[in-house]
């Protein structure tokens, strides 16, 4: 008889997990910035202009967060 090897699969079930939970989150967030922007727009009586400083800045606080996510693991 021939020998059968078992070869277990890896659980990814966290990395399934952990990109559903992110993807529904930042999309919520997002929601929700868009959301405070279109009301800021509403009380000003104008389509929000975001000005290209602001963009660059909000760009650098962005880059900012995920550099910190990153960092959650290292000890």
């Amino acid at each position: 008889m021939e020998e059968t090897e078992i070869i277990e699969k890896p659980d990814n079930s966290w990395k399934i997990q952990t990109l559903v939970i992110g993807g529904v989150l930042g999309a919520l967030v997002g929601v929700g910035a868009a959301f405070l922007l279109t009301k800021r727009g509403e009380q000003k009586g104008a389509p929000l202009a975001i000005p290209p400083g602001k963009g660059v800045q909000l760009g650098v606080m962005v880059a900012g967060l995920f550099r910190s996510l990153l960092s959650l693991g290292d000890d």
